[in-house]
């Protein structure tokens, strides 16, 4: 049986919460790549990293 791992595979994290800190950082990584890409301004800041965190909240948490 190979060794390497594919999306979806059971992790020793599986079943570990994943807390509020997690998905803030993970949201701030996507908003500070749109931003850097010129996708992102200060006019959309608020509802578009509202958005994202859900986002992510609602991937890792469903």
């Amino acid at each position: 049986m190979s060794s390497a791992r594919k999306i979806g595979d059971i992790g020793p994290e599986q079943g570990k919460p994943v807390s509020d800190e997690d998905i803030l950082k993970v949201a701030k990584e996507v908003v500070v790549k749109f931003i850097e890409v010129g996708r992102l301004s200060p006019t959309n800041f608020d509802e578009t990293f509202q958005a994202i965190f859900k986002s992510v909240r609602d991937a890792v948490r469903s």
